[in-house]
């Protein structure tokens, strides 16, 4: 064991931690003043049921002992047998309990990404319990297969550093089958949904950045070139999303937006973050562009398909995940991770063509049962507010609270 890499772990697994309430600020500061503390349960509360779902099933299904490539099995079952010697297979130089909570962390954000699709008009239970299947049935398979021991996107040859499949693909996916099949708020193209408190939204924003260094840099799993590598390449991806989304704003619009300029930095992070640990400085950069172009495009293209993703969650996570771990396949080289693959740039095909047979598979599979989960429970539970409590807003109905009195 290395104490180093284990202190190291163990701070990048607070960074992540502190991301989901970054996120739930990020996305309450987008909604309405009536629909705050119910957006912001929406992620908060992942901690717990995700996290629960994590140590009894989640991390043998997605961790564990491999079964036919597809999933884990349940040997891990409370986390038997999940101790503080390093593993054999996954961190050789931090207890594997540190390994287990730290990708815990990222379990619990992933659904909680989800929730700015559908904002707005959502009850609680049955959204509760979509999120813990969709968990076991989508997220934890989907991570067996990339990061898993044995898994069969990894033996084909299929990369992600940090979560662009595994996280963004999967919840983009999620959250464009949740718009499909819940459909839009009541009077949305004819009423205004204007964010009620941006600043809120930016204070999220400077959380999830700060986060994402954890995300990004933790996943090297040890104090190393790899950890420095994915570190800086997710800050320059960042930033250069930022000022990409802003140009667009400024030619298109005539005036740059806060909003606009947070919508850029997280569309810069999330494209990065397939590719981190394989890229250097000047293609983080160069990513980051294409994530602002990329995503502006997908958000701007909703209002005219007519699909109320209310905070871009498929523009931007779902977008951005699946356009970086296609970049990755162009700007991967080994002279920026000699563990790493060579992309088109550096004179290997392959490796795209790995990436875009991953995208395909991901994409499909966690669209398909997403739908199959939201149309089950919206036919048995019903997952729509009711017209009254939509109007009347998530904290009365809900909770039976008020942000603001």
């Amino acid at each position: 064991m290395n104490g180093a890499d284990t202190a190291f772990i163990l701070a990048a697994a607070g960074l992540v931690l502190l991301m989901t309430p970054g996120l739930a600020l990020f996305y309450a500061g987008m909604v309405r003043g009536k629909n705050v503390l119910g957006t912001i349960m929406q992620s908060l509360i992942m901690i717990s049921i995700i996290s629960i779902e994590w140590v009894y099933i989640g991390y043998s299904m997605s961790f564990g002992p491999d079964v036919g490539g597809f999933v884990g099995d349940l040997s891990w079952f409370a986390l038997k047998g999940v101790t503080s010697a390093p593993s054999t297979e996954y961190a050789t130089t931090i207890p594997q309990t540190v390994f287990m909570i730290y990708q815990c962390m990222f379990a619990v954000i992933t659904p909680a990404l989800i929730t700015g699709a559908f904002a707005e008009r959502v009850r609680f239970a049955p959204f509760a319990l979509f999120s813990l299947l969709w968990a076991v049935l989508v997220y934890n398979p989907v991570c067996h297969w990339i990061w898993g021991s044995g898994g069969w996107l990894a033996k084909i040859g299929v990369l992600d550093f940090a979560g662009g499949l595994v996280v963004h693909a999967t919840c983009g996916m999620a959250a464009l089958a949740a718009v499909m099949v819940i459909g839009p708020r009541k009077g949305y193209g004819h009423r205004n949904f204007m964010p009620h408190n941006l600043p809120m939204t930016m204070v999220g924003t400077g959380l999830l950045w700060f986060g994402w260094f954890g995300f990004n840099g933790g996943s090297a799993l040890a104090v190393n070139d790899v950890a420095a590598t994915a570190f800086v390449a997710t800050h320059l991806a960042g930033m250069a999303g930022m000022a990409m989304w802003t140009i667009m704003e400024w030619v298109k619009l005539g005036k740059p937006t806060t909003l606009g300029a947070a919508s850029g930095a997280i569309s810069g992070l999330a494209t990065i973050t397939p590719a981190a640990g394989f890229v250097g400085p000047n293609a983080a950069i160069a990513i980051g562009l294409v994530a602002g172009l990329v995503c502006y495009g997908a958000v701007n293209l909703k209002a005219r398909l007519q699909f109320d993703d209310s905070l871009d969650v498929v523009g931007i996570h779902g977008v951005g995940g699946i356009t970086g771990t296609l970049l990755l396949g162009i700007f991967a080289t080994k002279a920026a991770n000699p563990g790493g693959v060579d992309g088109l740039l550096a004179g290997s095909v392959t490796q795209l063509g790995y990436q875009v047979f991953g995208i395909v598979v991901v994409s499909a599979y966690a669209f398909v049962v997403s739908w199959l989960l939201l149309k089950g429970i919206h036919g048995v539970m019903g997952l729509r507010l009711s017209e009254d409590a939509e109007v009347q807003g998530l904290d009365a109905a809900e909770h039976s609270e008020a942000a603001y009195n």
